[in-house]
């Protein structure tokens, strides 16, 4: 494995969505992850999220004992489970802390560790719903699910892998681990600091299309071409706009603007306008989809997506100068590395294999 995080040794405990990621994500960068599943593990398809992974089998209500000697090796663990149930197979916190104090005790979950909520169920379309953010994505009328993307990724599995990153630095001068806490009910409200930030100041109305950054705005909308495909457009700077006006040959101070840009995109196909804007500062792009993308110019000069195994996947991100990440294990079949594992982290045969 190369990357930054090279030496790096993660358990993760098998889980759902957020907890996969953020642990892909280390692995992506180097970290040795080792996924702990169960005995009943059955995969549907091919997992990208355990990419880089190695597996092993355990039975952790049977197991415990194995499961905590293979803590004492980790520096960092990684669970996704319901809150309280980490402890009730005794491997929550405090006893994974008193077995290595310096671990960096990562906790996934949709309502945090504690609160009203804690112990129901959800998923990111309910955890971003009572934070503003769902309201205030979509049209006029009603609001429009962001895939799981906002929920599960950027405010759960992107703040577990920030927040995971923090405590390594602190406990490098500390000497001593901790537990992260990271809830997407948290996250997905932090994300949304900059349009907080602009209600409070008067720049932001709490209604959807209403606002610079919402379709509320005639030059920041998706618009449908003469294929029936779309194009973004984004001009929010003045000699941006100026430049994406004179493109379209339309007059800057033309009224009933979001009307006029309707009418002019579908007089010619999302790829030959995306031609026509490829070469300039206008903040004009073709919508693609995700067979389209991998082919992208830009894209595909930079290398954001991969082919390994003859799959096509996104890249490593972010990029490093010295210690590139790469992709060079493909996803792992439950317990394919069960004996290899319990070799080098120097713990007794498990009986589970």
């Amino acid at each position: 494995m190369s990357g930054p995080l090279r030496g790096l040794r993660v358990l993760e405990l098998a889980g759902l969505g957020p907890a996969p990621f953020c642990a892909m994500l280390l692995a992506d960068m180097g970290a040795d992850v080792v996924c702990v599943e169960r005995l009943s593990s059955r995969r549907v398809g091919l997992e990208l999220l355990n990419r880089g992974k190695r597996s092993i089998v355990l039975d952790l209500k049977s197991d415990r004992e194995t499961a905590l000697r293979l803590v004492e090796q980790a520096d960092v663990l990684i669970e996704g489970f319901r809150p309280g149930v980490a402890e009730r197979l005794g491997i929550g916190p405090d006893v994974c802390l008193q077995r290595n104090p310096r671990l960096v005790y990562g906790r996934m979950t949709g309502w945090g560790q504690d609160g009203p909520r804690a112990q129901t169920a959800g998923h990111d379309i309910t955890y971003i719903a009572v934070t503003g953010a769902l309201h205030a994505i979509g049209t006029s009328e009603t609001p429009v699910v962001p895939l799981n993307l906002l929920g599960d990724f950027g405010g759960g599995a992107l703040y577990l892998a920030t927040g995971i990153l923090a405590a390594l630095w602190e406990a490098r001068s500390s000497g001593v681990g901790q537990v992260v806490d990271a809830a997407i009910v948290d996250g997905a409200a932090h994300l949304m600091t900059m349009q907080w930030s602009m209600l409070a100041g008067g720049a932001w109305q709490d209604r959807r299309a209403s606002n610079l950054l919402d379709g509320g705005a005639a030059f920041y909308r998706v618009y449908e071409t003469s294929d029936g495909r779309h194009v973004a457009v984004g001009p929010l700077e003045r000699q941006f706009f100026a430049e994406f006006m004179e493109r379209l040959g339309l007059d800057p101070s033309t009224e009933d603007l979001a009307e006029r840009l309707e009418h002019t995109f579908k007089t010619r196909t999302r790829d030959e306008w995306a031609a026509a804007f490829a070469d300039g500062d206008a903040c004009v792009a073709p919508v693609l989809s995700m067979r389209e993308a991998p082919q992208n110019d830009h894209l595909a000069a930079r290398g954001t997506f991969l082919e390994l195994d003859g799959v096509t996947q996104p890249a490593p991100a972010p990029r490093f100068s010295r210690t590139p990440s790469s992709v060079d294990r493909r996803p792992p079949e439950p317990g394919e590395h069960t004996a290899e594992i319990l070799a080098e982290w120097s713990t007794p045969t498990c009986p589970a294999e």
